[in-house]
């Protein structure tokens, strides 16, 4: 059985850090392509954050610079490092695997931010 958790949200200062988690178990995670996504009240899901099984990193360019996503193949674990959040940040974040044409999503962690 697929599981991806997301564990580390909550309510946050604007200008604050926090940092996100997804457990996983039942997928091969070193042979996957981990994201991050996100979804504000009101908007479509968007990708913000991934990482591909060599390591390669990629993001949307309105989280450049304060966004940082990282992997622990031997924990089964992604991360996603949130440094200067803004009110915009404020957001259910979810976890996808991507393996072969295969995708699993948790089911997200709630971000508030307050200014």
């Amino acid at each position: 059985q697929v599981q991806l958790v997301e564990s580390g949200g909550g309510l946050v200062q604007d200008g604050g850090s926090l940092r996100l988690s997804c457990t996983t178990s039942g997928i091969k995670f070193d042979s996957a392509t981990m994201r991050w996504f996100r979804q504000a009240p009101g908007k479509q899901r968007e990708l913000v954050a991934s990482i591909r099984r060599d390591g390669t990193t990629t993001y949307a360019d309105s989280v450049k610079g304060r966004l940082t996503i990282s992997r622990d193949d031997a924990k089964n674990t992604m991360y996603l490092q949130i440094n200067n959040v803004k009110p915009e940040d404020t957001a259910v974040y979810y976890c996808n695997a991507l393996l072969m044409s295969a995708s699993y999503f948790g089911r997200g962690t709630q971000v508030t931010v307050s200014s």
